[in-house]
């Protein structure tokens, strides 16, 4: 193990702090509200969904400083470290001149009870250093993290073309060279270790670090965005005794192409993952933009979306669909396992003590291979899934000599549908053959009513995905 420390380094806007003794299940919203006197950011839902409590974190990428829009609701206080925290309260100009998406705001009559202006204004100000915003389609997709009940969205939209469809420097461009030189003062090697003797957290950052952190520590959290289990401290009030946060393991967060395959590391989040996952095929793209929000993807990974377990995460059954293999790390040990094996029953997994997911590897994509990937929730963004489906086809002669079909939301697991998959195998790629299989999906599955679906909602659903993914094939 490398050296440790044992306080949080980080910037308060321009403001060097330096903090000991925190809890390591403190959120960022909690501490801006009742220790730093900060109340611009709001708390709405405190899971993520309203972005009231939208902050900016800004931090070193490459030559230059990437800024990126976070739930402070759900992000815990030591994920500060050596970033630099901006909220509402910075925007303004030190002579009181409002920052130009706050203008925009303004000229637009964009806010009225104004709880979830601050939260709007910071997305828009992450974007305005991101990229341009060019459209309304843009618009939706940047601010679907963002909900207001007051003014309808429409001057809201149209305040976020008028700020972000041209980029425009402000000072915290201009102060960009000064705000990465105080970064790399702050930046300190080694692990960050945080306790009180009931609570302990670790934050390494190599990887064999970790690696022998969770050998010592089998039964503690691993926690990666936090998108997920952020909610368990603010909605089911868990005092989590053991964390090991991955997020400062660089080798975690690298995405290659080699040998015809990609491999995604286990820290990657889902938006650094969505140019590559778009690039494989479009159908993975737009899985993954309707992934929660901007918040949501700028923290959440796709290792984690696999860890918990979750029968209705979104990422599982594509990637079940693509064959894709995980690289599960035991001390110095490496374990392949297909991912179709990795889930044993609801919310259990085939981790072993002392063991993690290091990446994802996901082989080339065949070019003459046909895969649909269809999300079928309430609302288009920003929501569970009641049924995921990925349906992966290659043909032969016309008739189907391989096919991989997965759903989520079926049952207590992401798995694959073996009855269809034979009653398409060897058979021509057809609507009859089709229907077939539809009907086959019955003895796959017995699904469950719930708040989000009916069981028959889901068996009809399951059985059309497949029918959808034929006709879009055909077409």
């Amino acid at each position: 193990m490398t050296a440790s420390r044992d306080s949080i380094r980080f910037l308060l806007g321009n403001e060097p702090r330096e903090l000991r003794h925190v809890d390591p299940g403190l959120t960022v919203l909690e501490w801006l509200r009742t220790e730093a006197r900060m109340c611009g950011t709001k708390e709405g839902c405190a899971e993520g969904d309203c972005g009231a409590c939208t902050v900016v974190l800004a931090e070193p990428d490459g030559e230059g400083l990437r800024h990126r829009a976070i739930n402070a609701c759900v992000l815990f206080m030591p994920a500060l470290d050596g970033k630099q925290l901006i909220t509402v309260e910075h925007l303004a100009e030190p002579d009181g001149r409002l920052h130009p998406v706050q203008q925009a705001m303004v000229e637009h009559h964009a806010s009225q009870c104004g709880f979830c202006t601050p939260g709007f204004v910071m997305s828009m100000f992450a974007a305005a250093h991101t990229a341009p915003v060019p459209d309304r389609d843009a618009v939706d997709t940047l601010l679907a993290g963002n909900l207001c009940r007051c003014t309808g969205y429409r001057p809201i939209a149209d305040a976020t073309l008028d700020a972000c469809a041209t980029p425009r420097p402000d000072r915290f461009s201009e102060h960009a060279p000064q705000t990465l030189a105080q970064l790399a003062a702050l930046r300190m090697p080694g692990t960050l270790t945080l306790g009180d003797g009931t609570k302990q957290f670790w934050a390494p950052d190599s990887l064999d670090d970790l690696a022998t952190l969770v050998q010592a520590h089998p039964d503690a959290v691993i926690l990666a965005g936090g998108t997920d289990v952020g909610l368990w401290v603010t909605k089911q009030f868990r005092d989590l005794a053991e964390v090991i946060a991955i997020g400062r393991v660089s080798a975690l967060q690298t995405i290659e192409t080699t040998d015809g395959w990609t491999r995604i590391g286990a820290g990657v989040t889902y938006t650094d993952a969505l140019a590559v996952l778009a690039g494989m095929h479009p159908a993975l793209g737009e899985l993954v933009r309707r992934i929660g929000s901007v918040q949501v993807r700028n923290s959440g990974t796709i290792g984690g979306n696999i860890a918990n377990g979750s029968p209705i995460g979104d990422m599982p059954p594509a990637l079940i669909a693509l064959d894709a293999v995980l690289v599960l790390r035991n001390g110095d040990t490496q374990r392949l396992l297909p991912i179709a094996d990795f889930f044993v029953a609801y919310r259990k997994t085939d981790l072993r003590p002392g063991e993690f997911i290091e990446r994802i590897d996901i082989p080339a994509f065949p070019t003459d291979a046909i895969l649909g990937v269809h999300k079928i929730s309430k609302r288009p963004d920003q929501d569970i899934s009641a049924v995921c489906g990925a349906f992966f086809v290659q043909l032969q002669d016309g008739k189907v000599a391989d096919v991989r079909i997965a759903y989520g939301g079926m049952a207590g697991i992401p798995t694959r549908a073996a009855h269809a998959e034979q009653a398409l195998l060897g058979r021509p790629w057809n609507e009859a053959t089709v229907r077939d299989a539809m009907a086959a999906i019955g003895g796959d599955f017995q699904p469950l009513s719930d708040m989000r679906a009916s069981a028959a909602y889901r068996a009809t659903v399951a059985r059309n995905l497949l029918l959808k993914t034929y006709l879009d094939s055909a077409a």
